[in-house]
C-alpha cells in the first residue's frame, strides 16, 4: 500500500510543512489543479477559485476509486477508517 497526500500548495510549502511537522507521507502538489478538477473537489473560498475541498480517496492499483469521503473544512479525516478501507483492497 502506498499513501499520498495531495494539496494545491506548492512543493516548497510542502517541504517546509513536512520538515516542521515531521510528516512521513509523500506529499504531492496539485499546483495546477489537475487533481482537484479530476476528482471534482474544487470549490471557491473567499475570492479563490478551485480550492480543494477537504476530502480523501482510496484508489486501487488500477486507478479505480474504491472509497471517497468529503469533510467540512473544520473536520479532520478519520485516518483509521481510510487506512482500513485501503487495507481491505
Amino acid at each position: 500500500m502506498r499513501v499520498f497526500a495531495i494539496s494545491r500548495d506548492s512543493p516548497w510549502s510542502h517541504a517546509a510543512w513536512r520538515q516542521s511537522l515531521a510528516v512521513d507521507v509523500t506529499l504531492l502538489s496539485d499546483w495546477n489543479g489537475e487533481a482537484t478538477r479530476g476528482f471534482g473537489v474544487g470549490t471557491s473560498i473567499w475570492d479563490l477559485a478551485e480550492v480543494s475541498r477537504r476530502s480523501a480517496f482510496v484508489v486501487d492499483a488500477g486507478g479505480t476509486v474504491r472509497a471517497a469521503w468529503a469533510y467540512e473544512s473544520s473536520e479532520l479525516p478519520d485516518l483509521d477508517e481510510i487506512l482500513d478501507a485501503a487495507r481491505s483492497l
